[in-house]
């Protein structure tokens, strides 16, 4: 075995190995994955946005049933009256860690304001994955199972969603895909709604 040849090939290709040591890491492991695109959310690459002219061809009717930590069965048809944000997410979604930060951010803000409501559902197959990862993480978000049939209008199964209904329960927001919602002019988006 010549030492000097690797050597010298360790040395001439140095940044190569070392970026496809990174690129092997970031596919194949979801907590360097979910790292590298919250780097991209905390940049402000991926800001959420509620358009003045809202949404285009909405049914009316997108209102479902969710079950809470107690087991009760709620409707968002039940929330009228109030600005409900939605997500959601999974544990094991790498976009949905990514942006989970920013809406714990948004949550800490605004969850003593009884105008607006948090629905967080988790969509893991086994509750206590989601548990747990919220725990591990020091996340405070309540979470919910979703129950019954969505409309495709509200989530149509691309983790991470997140959905706005204005105090009328019209939805005003849709996203498919992670996104920051902790920035400041999401922030005065939302509290116009109110």
């Amino acid at each position: 075995m010549d030492f000097k040849k690797i050597y010298s090939f360790i040395k001439n290709n140095l940044v190569n190995i070392i970026l496809t040591g990174f690129v092997l890491v970031v596919l194949f492991n979801p907590d360097a994955k979910s790292w590298m695109l919250q780097q991209l959310v905390k940049v402000g690459l991926f800001n959420a946005e509620i358009k003045k002219e809202g949404l285009k061809d909405v049914p009316k009717n997108i209102s479902f049933s969710f079950i809470n930590s107690e087991g009760k069965m709620l409707n968002t048809a039940d929330l009228k009256g109030k600005v409900v944000f939605i997500n959601f997410w999974a544990s094991w979604c790498p976009p949905c860690r990514a942006e989970m930060p920013s809406i714990q951010t948004l949550y800490n803000k605004l969850k003593a304001d009884d105008r607006i409501v948090f629905l967080f559902m988790n969509e893991d197959e086994d509750e206590t994955k989601a548990t747990n990862y919220l725990k591990k993480n020091n996340y405070t978000i309540p979470f919910y199972k979703p129950f019954g049939v969505i409309p495709d209008a509200i989530f149509s199964g691309s983790l991470p969603t997140t959905v706005v209904l204005d105090k009328n329960g019209k939805m005003v927001l849709k996203h498919q895909g992670m996104a920051g919602y902790d920035s400041d002019g999401f922030m005065k988006q939302l509290m116009e709604l109110l």
